[in-house]
């Protein structure tokens, strides 16, 4: 665990793409998104027409974390959220989180939703703090694994905003 310096959250940029990419792979062995994918998701994250929300966790010049969101109409999903593993229990993934139902409040998401592998137990603790419900099961849906994955919604109010649980633990894994 890493406790010295705060990481500072700032946008994700077509440059963070390959460190990114390294962590991804660090972490998510097994179903590692590609440059393809997350050029793909930046392109529309700019601009008055945005639907997406990408954030690095940067710390030192190195990132440390990334997190993603896509909003549709009344609906957000969490696309990713992941952090590394000496930043672990320091509350990191809980900013990213924050961050990213933030973003849904901006974009007037009423649910956000998410999958999360079903053996990711720590990931589960941490979207229940901040309200998240588990609704059914995506049978097989991480591949080439064949990894199961919990559907969890956050169900937000207009009058609060999304933000209802704390910021402690972080936890690395939600692929969309």
């Amino acid at each position: 665990m890493t406790d010295a310096v705060t990481p500072r959250l700032r946008e994700m940029r077509w440059w963070d793409i390959d460190p990114v990419l390294e962590l991804e792979k660090e972490l998510f062995p097994e179903d590692t998104w590609s440059r393809g994918m997350f050029w793909s998701e930046l392109a529309h994250a700019r601009g008055p027409e945005a639907t997406r929300r990408y954030v690095v966790a940067e710390t030192d010049e190195r990132i440390v974390g990334y997190a993603g969101l896509a909003a549709s109409g009344d609906l957000a999903d969490v696309q990713t959220i992941a952090v590394a593993r000496d930043h672990w229990g320091t509350g990191l993934g809980g900013r990213l989180l924050a961050e990213l139902l933030s973003a849904a409040t901006a974009f007037e998401c009423g649910e956000v939703m998410l999958e999360c592998r079903i053996d990711n137990i720590r990931a589960q603790k941490l979207y229940e703090r901040f309200g998240f419900e588990a609704i059914g099961f995506r049978r097989g849906y991480y591949q080439p694994g064949n990894v199961d994955a919990l559907v969890m919604r956050l169900t937000t109010q207009s009058d609060s905003g999304p933000a209802a649980g704390s910021t402690s633990e972080r936890e690395t894994e939600i692929h969309g």
